[in-house]
């Protein structure tokens, strides 16, 4: 389906822009201001403004988060810098995933995926005009929120598995990449074990049979176009954890930049 190439798509150039901040942070500053010493002080009290984004990014005590990828999309089951935190209840689990399911900020990404399927005309048993267009927003829509539901509160809450992604935030660029890529496959328990991500492979592909043989057009319930759906979806459920294991990095790249402009 192309509108799940667009999302990979999306996702591609995001860790594009990762890989550009990531090298851009492993380069030592070579240009100092010309007004500040040559020599720094040896203590340096701790940054308010970097305690306060970590405080606002992940709130253990709920063992959520209130975060959002480039202040936008919703975060919620991501936590940084987390250490032992209690395992999610069901009723957690489930009040989490709904909160990120049902955010305003879904809305225009949906109609934009029903707009490129709209324009491109894919999967053309949903007809064109108004009525075409609500039908591909309504099937972009179902389609994420099954999936949220079911990789990241029906399954999990079954299997007692944690949907939460634990950001490293340690290590160089290809381990961490290497690390958020393995949380499609490894994942922990609510007793805190390290387990194949049940939730995660199976529950896309129910996912994507779900979607495909209920609603979608008569003439895409076939196999392998449900086969594609899956593994479209996983791969771009995988870029997505390499956008947030890298995230934090980039908030406070930006953070920093904001703050160390100067004011005219």
């Amino acid at each position: 389906m192309k509108t799940f190439l667009f999302r990979s798509l999306f996702s591609l150039t995001l860790l594009n822009l990762l890989l550009l901040v990531s090298v851009a942070q492993q380069t030592p500053s070579s240009n100092p201001s010309a007004s500040q010493p040559a020599q720094t002080s040896p203590a340096q009290p701790a940054d308010p403004t970097k305690d306060a984004q970590d405080k606002k990014a992940s709130d253990t005590n709920q063992g959520t988060s209130k975060d959002r990828l480039f202040y936008a999309l919703p975060n919620f089951l991501t936590l940084e810098n987390a250490g032992q935190v209690p395992p999610l209840t069901a009723g957690q689990k489930f009040k989490v995933v709904t909160r990120g399911s049902f955010d305003y900020i879904l809305i225009p990404w949906y109609a934009a995926l029903a707009g490129i399927s709209q324009a491109e005309n894919s999967e053309p048993g949903y007809g064109q005009g108004a009525q075409g267009y609500g039908k591909r927003f309504g099937a972009a829509f179902a389609d994420g929120t099954i999936e949220n539901f079911l990789t990241g509160a029906i399954l999990p809450s079954v299997l007692h598995q944690d949907p939460r992604f634990f950001q490293q935030s340690n290590g160089g660029f290809v381990h961490r990449t290497g690390y958020a890529i393995s949380r499609i496959f490894v994942t922990r328990t609510d007793s805190g074990h390290q387990q194949f991500n049940f939730s995660e492979i199976f529950g896309s592909a129910a996912s994507a049979a779900i979607s495909t043989y209920s609603y979608h057009p008569s003439a895409d319930r076939t196999l392998s176009n449900t086969a594609s759906v899956w593994g479209t979806q996983v791969g771009y459920d995988t870029l997505t954890y390499v956008v947030k294991e890298f995230w934090p990095d980039i908030r406070r790249k930006l953070s920093k930049k904001n703050k160390t402009s100067p004011a005219n």
